[in-house]
Formats: structure tokens, C-alpha cells, sequence
């Protein structure tokens, strides 16, 4: 359903369970990213009108759970604060053609594509947490679904504009960059960490 060419790798929640203060700050980051991202393409391509009422949908939700998760952070006393880019979402990137239309093309599908892999690793990180935190394990299986919504928008926006076809295989094509990046990422407590 996500086309993720590969799961993450089987130690993952446990790791992330160990490290749950960190991945909830780096969540906060991946939330406010995703907002920041949608808006850039409202800016990038106005001329795409069908693109910007979605868009703009998007980014208020993704602000909302931004907002959600701050709200996590204060509860358990974790200060809010900077964190150095991890490098998954600019390795993502690098596979991005320059060229328009295909530029856009594969900004929305790199799009979905990250949010297919939180929507993974939000749901290892909830049934992991269920016993030792089912208070934070609850928070991320009540994302998924927005997470796999935003996963289906992006793609549905690609599909606006190109043939059902190219699309797939572009899809597929990126799937497999994004788990060779998700791959040589190294470990470290982030969401989307090797």
C-alpha cells in the first residue's frame, strides 16, 4: 500500500523505544519540515492551481500535528531545539530530476514517499511503545492514518498531471533510491535514521 521497497529493518522500534525523547523532538522537525514543504510548492508552481488548495490542506495538518507533538514535549519536560539535519529527506532529494515537468513529478513522489516511511515508522514506534508508554504509543497509531492519507494526496497530485502509468514506475523507481538512502543512513535516534 505505502510502495516502500524495503521495511525498515527489524531492530528499529526497539531502538527507537530506547531513544523515545529524541524521536519525539526529531518528529516535531519531520512535522514542521512537512509543512514547510507543502508551502514551498504552493510558492513553486501557483500556476498549478489544482495543486494549491491541497497543498495548503496538507500544511495546516501537518502544523497541526507540529503543534500536537510540542504539546508531547512540554508535557514530558523535553525542550524544543534545534537539531542538524539528519540528511535523509536532502538524500531523498538528489534523485530529483531539475528539470520541469519532471521536477515536480518527483517532488510530489519523494513527498509521498516520506510520508509512506513515518507512516512505517510511526506504527512500529506505537506497538512498541504500547506497553512501556501507551500514552505516546497511542499518539502515533492516532497519526497513522494521516500519515497514510498524506501518503495517497501526494500521489493523487502527481496524477493530476501526469499518466496513471508514468507515475508508477517514477513511483517505484524512487522507492527504490529512498530504501538505499533509508539504508546508508546512520543510526541514530531519529525517525527516519538507518
Amino acid at each position: 500500500m505505502l510502495h516502500l521497497a524495503k521495511p525498515t529493518r527489524p531492530d528499529w522500534a526497539a531502538y527507537a523505544v530506547m531513544h523515545a525523547a529524541e524521536i519525539l523532538l526529531d518528529h516535531a522537525h519531520c512535522e514542521k519540515k512537512a509543512a514547510s514543504t507543502a508551502v514551498g510548492m504552493i510558492f513553486r508552481y501557483e500556476e498549478r492551481t489544482e495543486l494549491m488548495e491541497p497543498l495548503s490542506q496538507l500544511a495546516r495538518e501537518e502544523l497541526a500535528h507540529f503543534e500536537e507533538v510540542l504539546e508531547r514535549l512540554h508535557e514530558r519536560g523535553i525542550p524544543f531545539r534545534r537539531l542538524p539535519a539528519g540528511g535523509y529527506a536532502s538524500g531523498l532529494h538528489e534523485a530529483v530530476r531539475k528539470q520541469e515537468p519532471h521536477r515536480l513529478l518527483d517532488s510530489l513522489l519523494t513527498c509521498a514517499l516520506i510520508e509512506a516511511r513515518s507512516c512505517e515508522r510511526m506504527q512500529l514506534f506505537g506497538e512498541a511503545l504500547m506497553d512501556r508508554d501507551p500514552a505516546l504509543g497511542k499518539l502515533y497509531s492516532g497519526l497513522l492514518a494521516a500519515e497514510a492519507r498524506h501518503f495517497r494526496r501526494y500521489v493523487e497530485l502527481a496524477e493530476l498531471y501526469f499518466d496513471k502509468a508514468e507515475v508508477s514506475a517514477r513511483l517505484a523507481e524512487l522507492a527504490i533510491h529512498e530504501s538505499e538512502v533509508i539504508a546508508a543512513a546512520k543510526v541514530e535516534p531519529r525517525l527516519h535514521c538507518g
